[in-house]
């Protein structure tokens, strides 16, 4: 059967691209292509960034309330398109569609908050020192912006950048992950329907990503870079950003610490727990545990449940019912994590569960890898100070709150931390200790449209969602008027 055929969105057309061919997207669980996608490259980035240059000033000079209505219809036709994309999502990133579901459920809302959001967009007036001038602060569109996305979250990540851009008066230009090109694509033609003007909203999908990027790192025109990713071409693009100071937001590394205190309702840690280390994109998330802090006094109880609550979790292709987790992403994730828990097991950690690939059946051909449960892991351990992005739990022992304070902070990320406890002043004392930009207590869910996310240290650069995702999209003009 032939697979699918997506062209790029530029400028307002759909187009193939300049000859260099097509790629595959496969899907992980079966590692069989389902669609193909042009591969474009620096002259269609260029071209993406011309048009969104051009429609930038008409853009801009519409009202909040206009820009918010496209938003507006953008979301319903999504949201009647939801199931469908749901699909796309488990088809190209391999989660199961319960889940892909509720995350574009999700990646749909941030459209209604930045649409409102941007008529809150306010400014100041500011008593002046003198009785002849006038003085007043306004927030005005910083222009063309490029946005970066990964596979992890092919809906969330898109619309959390480019909704508040495009509320802001921004023009964007999106390159999405290779992995997940489709879901983007379909987002860009419900905008087209909805009425956005040709070149406001631009997508360029590429096998390889640095040629693209380079291009918006060189064009003076791009004034900000959105990106979600590796901390490590998180520092390419700054240093690379430099030259023009381009404004900057970053989403990336995470190494996030889940301490489950003497004092915690286990049976709700526990849930907690294999939420957000397992049922997160089968633990391949910027913000999933991982590292499982356990008071010792309690080891005896917590464990064990976590265990068998780990063993109890349904694996396979994300389409069949029931699954919770399906396969990582593809063959290098994969055999990354494979390598660490190897190299644990060499170094003295013991398997409570999983720790080994599947093979047999329909698992043989896709990435999947047991849910995996460590124990007797020592704070050296890769497994334990690098981020696994794989369902793989180290547990980890600590004695008082002092020690597991300092050893959850001693990291070079600071994204988003957990904490189980029921011990309200010890609640304040440890979320104010924490050293991360997010701090869930008691709760798995992370964040919400409604408060900024972003992390501390080498985590990210500025705010997404909230108000502050707005204004990280605007610059700030003071004006003075002397009427003397």
């Amino acid at each position: 059967m032939a697979v699918r055929q997506y062209p790029l969105f530029i400028g307002g057309r759909w187009v193939d691209g300049n000859g260099r061919g097509r790629f595959d997207v496969l899907n992980p669980a079966t590692s069989e292509p389902i669609a193909g996608v042009p591969d474009g490259g620096p002259e269609e980035a260029r071209a993406a960034v011309d048009a969104a240059a051009r429609a930038f000033p008409a853009w801009a000079a519409r009202t909040a309330l206009q820009r918010g209505a496209i938003l507006l219809k953008a979301r319903d036709i999504l949201t009647g398109r939801l199931d469908d994309l749901a699909r796309l999502v488990t088809e190209e990133n391999g989660k199961p569609v319960a889940e892909a579901r509720g995350e574009v459920a999700f990646a749909i809302q941030y459209l209604p908050w930045f649409a409102e959001e941007a008529r809150r967009v306010y400014g100041e007036i500011v008593p002046p020192p003198v009785p002849h001038k006038r003085l007043w602060v306004v927030r005005q569109p910083i222009g063309v912006v490029a946005a970066i996305t990964p596979w992890n979250f092919p809906a969330t990540m898109v619309l959390r950048k480019i909704a508040p851009a495009l509320a802001a008066g921004c023009t964007v230009v999106l390159k999405p992950a290779k992995e997940t090109p489709l879901t983007a694509i379909e987002i860009a033609r419900a905008f087209e329907e909805a009425g956005l003007p040709p070149g406001v909203f631009n997508v360029v999908v590429g096998r390889r990503a640095a040629p693209i990027a380079e291009v918006f790192l060189k064009d003076a025109r791009v004034r900000k870079i959105a990106f979600t990713g590796s901390t490590e071409v998180g520092k390419t693009i700054m240093r690379d950003a430099a030259d023009q100071l381009k404004r900057l937001t970053f989403e990336l590394g995470g190494n996030a610490p889940f301490i489950v205190f003497d004092d915690a309702d286990l049976d709700r840690a526990v849930a907690n727990a294999v939420a957000i280390k397992y049922l997160r994109v089968g633990g391949q998330s910027c913000i999933c545990a991982n590292r499982i802090y356990v008071q010792r006094t309690i080891a005896e109880r917590f464990v064990p449940k976590f265990v068998e609550a780990v063993k109890a979790i349904k694996v396979g292709p994300g389409t069949e019912p029931g699954v919770q987790v399906g396969p990582l992403i593809n063959e290098e994730t994969l055999e990354k994590v494979e390598g660490m828990v190897t190299e644990a097991l060499g170094q003295g950690a013991r398997p409570l569960a999983g720790g080994r690939r599947l093979r047999d059946g329909a698992f043989g051909r896709g990435f999947f890898y047991a849910p995996t449960v460590l124990a007797d892991v020592r704070e050296e351990m890769r497994v334990s100070k690098d981020e696994t992005f794989g369902p793989v739990a180290p547990v980890l022992l600590f004695d008082t709150e002092a020690e597991v304070l300092e050893r959850a902070n001693a990291t070079t990320f600071g994204l988003a931390a957990y904490v189980s406890s029921r011990d309200l002043a010890r609640v304040v004392r440890v979320s104010e200790a924490l050293e991360y930009g997010l701090v869930c207590v008691n709760d798995a869910t992370g964040y919400t449209h409604e408060i900024p996310f972003g992390g501390f240290k080498e985590s990210g650069l500025g705010r997404e969602g909230g108000q502050h995702g707005m204004h990280e999209y605007t610059e700030v003009k003071s004006i003075s008027l002397n009427i003397g």
